[in-house]
């Protein structure tokens, strides 16, 4: 698979609580990238955090706390990442999703020594 050197980050914060269709939301998401056939997905758990509602969620020992910070990551093209887009907007209730350009370095096997050749 290639990913362009010019591509789009997405990244979807939401708590880990959240689900789509009976299964974790992350999970859910990283499925569907995978069956797009998207370059890549991350799931990132938060130790710590908070959105819209100010409400502290954290991991400490004293304070069990769930819905934890999830973070979903997804580099590869901008048609690509648009083609996600309208499939997310019907799997999250409640969250933030960003876009930003990114340059991507290396993926795969490439060692970075031979892009800079």
């Amino acid at each position: 698979m290639h990913v362009p050197r010019d591509a789009m980050l997405l990244r979807i914060f939401f708590g880990e609580d959240e689900r789509h269709h009976g299964r974790p939301l992350y999970e859910a998401i990283v499925l569907k990238a995978r069956e797009l056939h998207l370059a890549g997905a991350t799931v990132l758990r938060g130790p710590m955090g908070f959105g819209h509602s100010s409400r502290l969620h954290t991991a400490k020992i004293l304070r069990l706390s769930q819905d934890l910070p999830v973070v979903v990551e997804i580099v590869d093209s901008e048609q690509k990442i648009g083609e996600l887009l309208p499939v997310l907007d019907g799997m999250i209730n409640s969250g933030l999703v960003t876009l930003e350009k990114v340059q991507v370095l290396v993926y795969g096997e490439a060692k970075l020594a031979e892009l800079r050749a």
